[in-house]
């Protein structure tokens, strides 16, 4: 058994302490869990809709404290970590109202007396989850879950263990049964033999791209169902026609909030040369309303980065991406003073050989690439192993629809928009960001044996 210390990101001070637990105590915990979970099977669809609206009840009333305890953890800004909470609500409220249509049988016609698809629960769902959005990234994992019939077993982030052990007292206030998700202190080297347990159905990670490998070898090897969110390297492309007040302000929101700690972000901003000039102002003007500050400050837009070795990182590639080209118009200087701060920083002439074209860039780093024309700007936006979010800025709708429909090679595309993750909507990635599908219809059913029924 070992120590966990949480570091308060704005402070450097240690926040909390979490001891590990051992083989035997995660054993223990999975095999009753599947006692649990077997008896929950026989729970109504009415019933687990009450403990959904529990959960959001609670999630509200408790909004203040949870946000709080976001914002020591990992350094979200509180308003930001406000809203993250509050979304967790809305992804309740929608699955109570929509995930029992969802799971009901479908017939199916053939020439047999009767054919349908029908929707059983796997059993456990092991969840390895990131510090990033510490409630949105597991709620949207444990709420259609847990309707559903699973049971969630969560190993959080090492800096995100105070949330994990919150969440699993939410769910049991809201009236789901002790022991049907569960947290895990355990280092990442317990994963595998967690991933390996026979009782463990599933296994689902959003993280890094390198994270996503271990994992899927490690399920692969198994047998066992995986669903992959990893990193993106998303390109916003901004075209001759589009409104660049409107663009810059999306891309600046995108790529600024939560410390431009998101995996949709607008990592590649991509901007035909007929506005390069105008656009590259806007962003600029945008950028340096962006303040460093206290996150617990209602008042703080820009809060630090979650780890110290996140911002190591992130200067590094800032730095191999202007030696090999860039120039860097703001920012770009490590902070003096406590806490793991970085400044809101711009890049411009990056070229697709740059790491920051080529790597995921965590953190609040713009980076402004200029093509020559629309067609040139949307082979740049292709020319990624990434594939998790796009969008484009048209005043042509038409043409912004068929791009986004299209031309662009991601899992979520939006035009004249942001990208953002939302319950009704599926989410995820292809190529290098991973497969499968979370929220929506597509999430709900992820981990359910989807049973083809034949009656002759």
């Amino acid at each position: 058994m070992s120590e966990i210390q949480i570091i308060n990101p704005a402070t450097e001070a240690v926040y909390s302490r979490h001891s590990t637990m051992d083989q035997a105590e995660i054993s223990q915990i999975i095999e009753n869990m599947e006692a649990v979970r077997c008896k929950f099977s026989s729970t109504p669809f009415s019933k687990r809709r009450d403990y959904l609206r529990n959960v959001a009840h609670i999630l509200r009333d408790d909004q203040d404290s949870l946000a709080k305890l976001i914002t020591n953890e990992m350094g979200k800004p509180i308003t930001q970590a406000m809203g993250e909470v509050e979304k967790c609500a809305i992804l309740c409220e929608y699955y109570a109202k929509e995930a029992e249509t969802l799971l009901q049988p479908e017939p199916i016609k053939t020439e047999k007396h009767k054919s349908y698809r029908c929707f059983e629960a796997l059993g456990i769902i092991f969840a390895i989850m990131p510090w990033n959005f510490p409630m949105w990234q597991v709620m949207r994992f444990a709420i259609p879950n847990l309707f559903a019939g699973n049971a969630g077993l969560l190993k959080h982030a090492p800096n995100s263990l105070g949330m994990s052990l919150a969440i699993e007292k939410i769910f049991k206030r809201a009236g789901f049964p002790a022991g049907l998700f569960r947290s895990l202190i355990i280092d990442v080297d317990l994963a595998p033999f967690v991933i390996q347990h026979p009782l463990v159905q599933g296994v689902t990670l959003t993280g890094s791209n390198r994270a996503g490998k271990v994992v899927a070898s490690a399920a692969g090897a198994a047998m066992k169902k995986v669903v992959l969110e990893l990193g993106g390297s998303d390109p916003y492309v901004i075209l001759e026609d589009a409104d660049l007040e409107l663009a810059a302000e999306q891309c600046i929101i995108s790529r600024l909030s939560n410390a431009g700690q998101i995996c949709i972000a607008a990592k590649r901003i991509i901007i035909v040369d007929a506005i390069y000039d105008k656009f590259e102002k806007l962003i600029l003007e945008k950028a340096k309303r962006y303040v460093m500050g206290d996150p617990l400050d209602p008042q703080t837009n820009l809060g630090p980065l979650a780890r110290a070795d996140l911002r190591d990182k992130l200067h590094d590639q800032v730095k191999h991406s202007i030696a090999n080209g860039a120039e860097c118009l703001l920012g770009g200087e490590l902070p003096a003073g406590k806490g793991f701060y970085y400044p809101p920083t711009v890049l411009r002439n990056v070229t697709a050989t740059s790491p920051a074209f080529t790597e995921e860039l965590f953190g609040p780093v713009l980076c402004l690439i200029k093509a020559r024309d629309e067609a040139e700007a949307l082979t740049l936006a292709n020319q990624t192993e990434f594939g998790l979010a796009a969008a484009v800025f048209t005043q042509d709708l038409k043409k912004g629809e068929h791009i986004a429909a299209h031309v662009l090679k991601a899992g979520c595309c939006a035009v004249n928009s942001l990208v953002a993750s939302d319950p009704r909507l599926p989410f995820g990635g292809i190529k290098q960001s991973g497969f499968g599908r979370e929220l929506s219809t597509e999430g709900l059913r992820e981990f359910m044996n989807i049973k083809t029924v034949v009656v002759a």
